[in-house]
C-alpha cells in the first residue's frame, strides 16, 4: 500500500518506498474489533486487545502471535502508569482497572458521582501519575450519564474529575512531548481538539481549539492516536493513518488499505516501529524517528 505525502515533512518522518507489515488478521467480531497496541518494552513484544473475542493478545517477533489472558471483561483501550503497571478500559464492566505486580486488579474509576460510567474507550497517564480516559456510549440505551465524557483521575485514585462533556464520542488521547497539551479526538466530528493544560493538569477550556480536521471521501474515522518525540501527531482518519505536525497541518497519509485504523503505538527496540490495528488486522510500519515511549516497570 502506498504513503500519500501531502507535504515535504513526512520524508523525515517515514520513507514512502517501503512496505507495510502485516503481522496478524482474523481479530474482531460483532463485540468489537482489534484495539489498544501497547509496547512492553521488557519483553519485546506488542499486547493488544481482541475486543470481539474478549481477549488479549501479544505479538513478538521470535512468537508470532499467542495469548495472553482470556477473558478481558472485553477490555479496549491500554496504557501503563508512571509505574508500568497495565491499565485497560474494560466495555463490558464499564471501568478502568490496573492490573498490580501479582497480578491483582484495582478498580481506578467505575462511576461519577454515583453513577456507572458509559463505556470507557481510551486511557493515557500522565508523568505525575494523573490518568485521562474517554468515555463514550450515550445514547445507548440503559446507561446512567447522559453525555459522553473525558476524565481525570488523580495518582492516588482518590479524585475523578470531569474535563470535558461536550464530545459527540469521544475517543483517542494523547499529551504533546511536554505535557502543556492534550489532544483529544471526536470520531463521529472527524476532528481532533486540542487543550492547554494547567499545572494542575485541568485543561484550560478558553484554548479549546480545533487541531486538525480529518475528513475525507475515503472511510476512516479517528480513534487511538499517538505522538513521537518530536511533537508530530497520529491518527487514524479518511483514507488510513494521518500525520500532522505540532501545528496541526497534515503532513501525509500511511494507506493500509483497511477501512479504519482501530489505534497504534510505537515500538521496537528504538520505539521507531509504528504499530497499529484494524477492524479485524494487525501491521506495522518504520518511521525514521522514536515514538514517545510507554513506561516501563519500576525496579
Amino acid at each position: 500500500m502506498p504513503i500519500e505525502k501531502v507535504a515535504p515533512g513526512l520524508d523525515h518522518i517515514v520513507s514512502t518506498r517501503q512496505q507495510i507489515k502485516e503481522l496478524g488478521k482474523g481479530f474482531g467480531g460483532q463485540a468489537g474489533p482489534a484495539e489498544g497496541p501497547l509496547w512492553w518494552a521488557e519483553d519485546s513484544c506488542l499486547l493488544f486487545s481482541d475486543i470481539g473475542n474478549n481477549r488479549r493478545m501479544k505479538w513478538s517477533a521470535q512468537g508470532g502471535i499467542t495469548l495472553v489472558k482470556e477473558p478481558t471483561n472485553f477490555a479496549n483501550g491500554l496504557t501503563r502508569d508512571a509505574q508500568g503497571r497495565l491499565l485497560a478500559c474494560e466495555h463490558g464492566t464499564r471501568r478502568v482497572t490496573r492490573q498490580e505486580p501479582d497480578g491483582s486488579i484495582t478498580v481506578v474509576a467505575n462511576s461519577y458521582r454515583g453513577r456507572r460510567l458509559n463505556r470507557p474507550n481510551d486511557v493515557v497517564c500522565k508523568s505525575d501519575g494523573s490518568i485521562y480516559f474517554s468515555d463514550p456510549g450515550y445514547p445507548t440505551p440503559g446507561l446512567d450519564l447522559d453525555y459522553n465524557g473525558v476524565y481525570q483521575v488523580t495518582p492516588d485514585l482518590a479524585t475523578i474529575t470531569l474535563i470535558s462533556w461536550d464530545f459527540t464520542r469521544p475517543n483517542g488521547l494523547a499529551f504533546s512531548p511536554d505535557e502543556k497539551f492534550l489532544y483529544i479526538n471526536d470520531t463521529r466530528r472527524r476532528h481532533i481538539r486540542a487543550f492547554e493544560l494547567e499545572p494542575n493538569g485541568m485543561p484550560l477550556l478558553a484554548t479549546d481549539r480545533v487541531f486538525c480536521d480529518l475528513n475525507g471521501e475515503r472511510p476512516g474515522n479517528p480513534d487511538g492516536m499517538k505522538v513521537d518525540v518530536e511533537g508530530n501527531v497520529y491518527c487514524g482518519g479518511a483514507g488510513g493513518i494521518w500525520v500532522m505536525d505540532s501545528l496541526g497541518s497534515h503532513l501525509g497519509t500511511i494507506v493500509h488499505g483497511a477501512p479504519a485504523t482501530t489505534n497504534m503505538a510505537f515500538g521496537g527496540a528504538n520505539w521507531q516501529t509504528l504499530f497499529f490495528t484494524t477492524r479485524n488486522t494487525l501491521g506495522s510500519i518504520d518511521l525514521n524517528i522514536p515514538g514517545m515511549p510507554a513506561p516501563a516497570k519500576k525496579r
